[in-house]
């Protein structure tokens, strides 16, 4: 199937948002997940388990970009700390990591404020499959899929040919502004994050970079809300899934947890430390790693006393570039894993399926390496 015959959803739209402000007792069939994809409590990790939080301040104290000055036995330490977390969780919180603290609040904020417009002035900004940009609550094509309890509003920011100001809401009238802002600063954030998981892997900090295109990267925001839900054990916010671009920095609600990571058999509640981004690594970066890296499952749950708000912004490589494993990271003992995929093939392949879990960058494997 090609972008032109993704116009429109295979059924009426239905807002989670309205859903939830009728006072249901009980949640539509359509949202209500298998038994084996529902919250458990058997699932779940110790209470005190969570995920890195790595300080940045030792990498991005001084004037240098590239975190040259300081204490090299810091800068060491905190470079092995994200190698780590990168080959073994695939998720990792920063603090110290340059972006105004007011900003991130007001960002959130203001899309809070979004969310509770009216109705009519929301769906001026309806979105499509085709594009997936604007206002939406619904991900995937597939007619008569089990969906998740959450409204969400997706917008590109670069390549700057496809940032359209009038595609991003009006109101609050300082949306547009903090928007411009804040994708401005976390781009900056994920341009260092890159050159230390290059450094990482032993390649040149800029070689990840380059295979992402250099500076013509892309770079998009889905603000996910997530209302109160009056049977939080049947469903989920967002399924089980990896996420197909280059890197993920998610701002979440650091009120109301509900963002949970995969390690190994169990689901960790990811407790998010005042004023920490969460970082992890998305199926293009494992695959240029030759997953050296790792792009793990994680989702979300929702709950029936409070609504959340996350801005996950998404760092991903040109749309048209082949991506593949690198050559430094390709031996005779670990051959190439993944075959050549344009990030626009492969978000493709993930707009008409939804969130599947792992099984997507998995079923790219050539045979013998399954």
């Amino acid at each position: 199937m090609s972008n032109n015959n993704l116009q429109d959803w295979p059924e009426p739209i239905v807002r989670v948002q309205s859903l939830s402000e009728t006072c249901l007792s009980q949640i539509p069939t359509r949202y209500i997940k298998p038994p084996q994809d529902r919250p458990s409590g058997v699932e779940f990790s110790p209470p005190d388990a969570n995920i890195p939080i790595i300080d940045l301040r030792g990498l991005f104290s001084c004037e240098d970009e590239d975190g040259g000055g300081g204490d090299g036995g810091v800068r060491e330490a905190t470079l092995e700390e994200i190698l780590v977390a990168c080959r073994e969780w695939g998720f990792f919180q920063v603090i110290n990591h340059g972006v105004r603290p007011e900003l991130m609040d007001r960002s959130r904020e203001a899309w809070r404020e979004f969310f509770h417009m009216p109705l009519e002035e929301k769906q001026k900004f309806a979105n499509s499959p085709k594009t997936y940009e604007g206002y939406g609550s619904r991900l995937g094509v597939e007619k008569g899929a089990i969906l998740d309890w959450s409204d969400y509003y997706f917008l590109h920011y670069l390549p700057f040919c496809l940032k359209d100001y009038k595609k991003w809401p009006a109101q609050p009238s300082d949306c547009r502004e903090v928007i411009d802002e804040y994708g401005k600063q976390v781009v900056e954030l994920c341009g260092r994050l890159m050159k230390i998981l290059s450094t990482n892997l032993g390649l040149p900090k800029q070689r990840l970079q380059d295979s992402f295109g250099g500076e013509n990267i892309g770079a998009c925001l889905r603000v996910n809300f997530y209302p109160k839900c009056p049977q939080p054990d049947l469903t989920l916010g967002l399924s089980s899934h990896s996420d197909p671009g280059g890197m993920t920095v998610l701002l979440p609600d650091n009120q109301v947890p509900g963002l949970q990571v995969r390690r190994g058999d169990d689901w960790i509640t990811v407790k998010p430390a005042p004023h920490a981004f969460i970082v992890n690594i998305g199926d293009q970066i494992q695959v240029l790693s030759n997953a050296i890296y790792k792009s793990v499952e994680h989702r979300v749950i929702v709950n029936s006393a409070e609504e959340r708000v996350s801005l996950a912004f998404f760092y991903n490589p040109k749309s048209d570039i082949p991506i593949e494993p690198l050559k430094e990271l390709v031996t005779d003992e670990r051959p190439s894993l993944y075959p050549p995929m344009t990030f626009d093939q492969y978000r493709l392949f993930i707009r008409l399926k939804g969130p599947k879990g792992k099984s997507q960058v998995e079923s790219l494997k050539s045979p013998r390496c399954q």
